[in-house]
């Protein structure tokens, strides 16, 4: 499960991040609305945690670009703010939760966990082909397809993603951690690994590279 934490006071942030990796979350963080928005572009996540008031930019904004870009990921608000009207002013334009400061990270921790088991489904159905991330699991006409780590992000970002051309930097910073340390040619390996372990054996074509501009994804082929 990835998380995106957006708070911009920075000793808070890193104790967001520090427990919620120490219970197994994947997470980026963001200390401003600008690179919040920035991540919210580039990568999928099942929860974003984010305060309500940034010092550049506002919460309702933001939740509003999260639901348009991806609808089914959670929205779990954090304020100062202690009235009422805050608070429903939040869950009315489409935070899921809305938790008060100071934190209990106990409680946070258990608030998370419940908005993730109440959260849509992440799987991609197109046709026959069925891609599932939480449990990283492809199945083409109920036949598993043996296809895991870097080619299987990468075939989920490219699906996730059916109607856009993807660079190779736009998935270099969806999928590596540290996406400065690896050089693009390893986007190269992934892709021929997706055609060689699945679209040869199941004669079909998922990914079609766009010349000089990058990948897309396009199962089933369009006439």
């Amino acid at each position: 499960m990835r998380i995106l934490v957006i708070e911009d006071e920075i000793s808070l942030n890193k104790s967001i991040i520090d427990k919620l990796n120490e219970f197994g979350y994947q997470t980026d963080s963001s200390e401003n609305f600008k690179d919040g928005e920035y991540y919210i572009g580039i990568r999928h996540y099942d929860l974003v945690l984010a305060s309500w008031n940034l010092s550049d930019g506002d919460g309702s904004e933001l939740i509003n670009i999260i639901k348009q870009k991806s609808p089914r990921t959670s929205i779990v608000i954090m304020s100062s703010k202690t009235d009422k009207e805050t608070e429903i002013k939040a869950l009315k334009v489409g935070a899921d939760d809305f938790i008060k400061k100071p934190l209990d990270f106990d409680i946070l921790l258990a608030r998370i966990e419940a908005r993730l088991r109440l959260g849509g489904t992440n799987v991609i159905k197109i046709e026959d082909l069925i891609i599932d991330p939480d449990e990283e699991k492809i199945t083409y006409k109920e036949q598993d397809i043996e296809l895991k780590g870097k080619p299987f992000e990468v075939l989920t970002h490219l699906a996730r993603h059916s109607d856009q051309i993807v660079s190779k930097e736009q998935l270099l910073d969806a999928i590596w951690e540290e996406p400065e340390l690896v050089t693009p040619n390893v986007i190269e390996v992934a892709i021929n690994q997706i055609r060689q372990k699945m679209d040869k054996p199941l004669n079909i074509s998922t990914i079609e590279t766009v010349r000089r501009r990058g990948y897309r994804f396009c199962f089933p082929k369009k006439s």
